[in-house]
């Protein structure tokens, strides 16, 4: 199982919001190039940057931080937040990202993104599958759309998406543990997606669960920052 650390950047810095809010926003580094550095001396491979300036502005913002982390670090980076149009996800890949995320536009614009997995190959297109009550969260998570997570999951493996962020909504940022029993039916259900939990991994138990729910990564954010995982810990999961 991947274990993918997330850097979220508001103004240039390294943050956290707690479930999608940015009322709820802690700032815990001004160097998001430093924390990712730190990152890969630790043994960590990929990073989860996600632009949540971009998010709001419906474009990217902070591509010159990407380009730093990606010229610095050997990092394999998944970009997302504010990737609208072709335009912006070229940008993206042009200053170092080696996959981007789809988020709310998976949902709007199918066939936008349908274009995308066949212009720039499955496997550098993740689908971001945000949800809460297993409904697709869309709009930075401000709205519930009527899909259901399945149902979200099973169109795109149809249009031949393979790897999919399945972000809890309701978790994210809380340290409350992941949402394992939806994970697990998940597997059941879609055994062919390549699943990547986010959202409430709170404890190194909860990495052994999701690898033991055969779980293709996991995202891991504030618990690395508030020091309930460290990345020391996380060693034997990424050898």
């Amino acid at each position: 199982m991947e274990i993918i650390p997330a850097i979220d950047l508001i103004n240039g810095q390294c943050v956290r919001l707690t479930e999608g809010d940015f009322a709820q926003q802690t700032t815990y580094d001004s160097d998001p190039l430093a924390v990712a550095q730190r990152f890969e001396q630790h043994g960590v491979r990929r990073l989860h940057l996600v632009d949540l300036d971009g998010a709001r502005a419906k474009q990217p913002v902070n591509l010159p931080v990407l380009e730093r982390i990606a010229r610095h670090t050997q990092l394999t980076i998944d970009f997302g937040g504010g990737l609208q149009s072709n335009t912006a996800v070229r940008q993206a890949f042009d200053a170092g990202a080696a996959q981007i995320t789809a988020g709310s536009i998976a949902v709007r614009e199918p066939d936008t993104v349908g274009e995308w997995l066949r212009t720039f190959g499955a496997e550098r297109i993740l689908i971001g599958a945000d949800f809460r009550d297993n409904h697709i969260s869309i709009n930075a998570w401000a709205e519930q759309s009527e899909r259901t997570l399945v149902e979200f999951i099973e169109q795109y493996l149809a249009a031949g998406a393979t790897t999919f962020v399945c972000t809890d909504v309701s978790k994210d940022g809380k340290l409350q543990g992941p949402a394992l029993a939806t994970y697990q039916q998940l597997r059941q259900r879609v055994p062919h997606a390549q699943l990547v939990a986010s959202g409430g991994v709170t404890t190194l138990a909860d990495v052994e669960a999701l690898q033991a729910a055969g779980l293709h990564g996991a995202i891991i954010g504030k618990a690395i920052y508030e020091g309930t995982i460290s990345l020391e810990e996380l060693r034997p999961f990424l050898s």
